[in-house]
């Protein structure tokens, strides 16, 4: 009973912890696969301002990674760990200071004309515009940046200045051996695999790891960087049992792993049940993890293991969520679907993982910024200002939750529909913080700000309500 938990926590009503905060409604039209014509609905939505009881500061003292200095320190190891105080978990950053990993996905130039001429007008050169865009994310209260970043400058910069960007690197473990193998292709948002099948059984796979976690080695010392997502989106789920079944070549290693496994069970294919398949999703993503952990480990102990940024139907199955929580130090989710954070599910990927998460993609998207917003898994709401009030809604959910040590805006830049070779899912949405010109959307940049200075406070002042 307990592996088929994940098929309750999605019938959920969305739902406020606490019914005392006023709230208010914004039309948005949510993202479903396959299904074009969407209509709009009104959701309740909660800000800052509906929070009784608290009042909001206009700025907060932090340290050079946004850190919160008015706790008090804890032990320091040089590097970003976590720990869990009383009931609520948290980054502790290198000088042992409370941190939350506020960051935006992304932070890179635009590779289209129209992104080349609009940062040659407004920056002249790469030095400029990141000066500039790590004084923009200063401002808005965030502390660095995600994955898909330009990691080169960021590291130029962070070395020239005492505030930093601190950055969270994606290895692409398994989509790079996939491709360096072949047989995988791209899907909207991620790679795709044979029968959406992850070749962790390969006994070359583990070679490969370690060949990429070599380079890992000169990050070893740099205090800057939280950690390691090993890949992005991985198929992990309840068609995987039957997907390595039905691969087309007998002697693949995941199939014959999958038939003797089902073997020892003492079922035949047609009796498999959704606990058979999430037992094998579990033990599919355990091999992943322990694979990609272990290589990242050898050569670079002292930063983080982020894991795999789940999504989908993978972050409510029970033994993916386990199995994550063995090996990651922070369970990574890509977070989609929902207009409020599911309460019941992010007490259940704590109790699970007995580790904390991240929130590494969420955004909305507005139809005044000029842009089709026909692709993306987020919600699109009317304006810029309805951007705001959705993000502080968002995140104010996660905060409430004890488990929630971060979350990442996905992400920097518009899609420009001009771009060529464009991800299928990054073609034509309004999902930046800044449009194709680098110009921030004001309504949404403000509203992060006032979310992101108070949201230690804000952490602070939940746990007491709850008290």
């Amino acid at each position: 009973m307990k592996h088929i938990i994940f098929l309750l926590l999605v019938m959920l009503p969305e739902i406020s912890v606490y019914a005392q905060d006023s709230h208010f409604k914004v039309s948005a039209r949510p993202w479903i696969k396959g299904q074009k014509e969407i209509p709009w609905k009104e959701f309740n939505t909660r800000t800052i301002a509906q929070l009784k009881g608290f009042i909001p500061v206009q700025q907060v003292s932090t340290n050079k990674y946004e850190s919160d200095i008015n706790a008090p320190k804890l032990s320091s190891t040089g590097f970003f760990r976590v720990e869990q105080i009383q009931n609520r978990w948290w980054m502790i950053d290198p000088e042992g200071y409370r941190h939350i990993q506020k960051v935006v996905v992304g932070l890179r130039l635009g590779p289209s004309e129209r992104n080349k001429n609009a940062m040659s007008q407004r920056f002249g050169s790469t030095s400029v515009w990141i000066e500039q865009s790590a004084q923009l994310l200063h401002s808005l209260g965030f502390s660095g940046t995600g994955s898909w970043s330009d990691e080169e400058s960021i590291a130029a910069y962070n070395a020239s200045h005492k505030e930093v960007l601190t950055r969270s690197t994606i290895l692409s473990m398994m989509s790079g051996y996939g491709k360096k193998r072949g047989g995988t292709y791209q899907l909207p948002g991620n790679t795709g695999y044979p029968n959406q099948c992850i070749f962790v059984f390969d006994p070359d796979f583990e070679m490969y790891c370690d060949e990429v976690a070599k380079k890992l080695a000169q990050n070893a010392s740099d205090p800057h960087i939280i950690g390691y997502f090993s890949d992005n989106e991985l198929p992990l789920g309840l068609n995987n049992l039957e997907g390595y079944l039905t691969l087309a070549n007998p002697n693949d290693p995941g199939r014959v792993y999958a038939e003797k496994w089902l073997k020892q069970q003492g079922v035949s294919p047609e009796e498999i049940t959704d606990r058979h398949r999430a037992d094998f999703a579990g033990i599919v993503a355990d091999r992943y993890y322990q694979i990609v952990s272990s290589a990242i480990r050898k050569y670079d102990p002292n930063h983080l293991f982020l894991g795999s940024r789940l999504h989908g139907g993978a972050k409510f199955i029970r033994p993916i969520i386990e199995a994550a929580g063995r090996y990651c130090d922070i369970v990574s989710i890509n977070y989609y679907g929902d207009w409020t954070p599911n309460a019941q599910a992010m007490d259940s990927w704590g109790e699970w993982a007995k580790k904390p998460f991240i929130i590494t993609e969420f955004y909305t998207k507005g139809m005044d910024s000029g842009l089709g917003n026909t692709t993306g898994a987020g919600f699109t709401v009317q304006t810029q200002q309805d951007r705001g009030y959705a993000f502080q809604h968002f995140v104010l959910g996660l905060i409430e939750s004890g488990n929630c040590v971060g979350w990442h805006w996905f992400r920097y830049q518009d899609n420009d529909p001009t771009a060529k070779g464009a991800d299928p899912s990054n073609l034509d949405s309004n999902k930046g913080l800044v449009d194709n010109e680098y110009q921030p959307y004001l309504p949404l940049t403000h509203a992060m700000k006032e979310l992101n200075i108070n949201a230690y406070r804000l952490a602070d002042f939940m746990d007491k309500r709850k008290r």
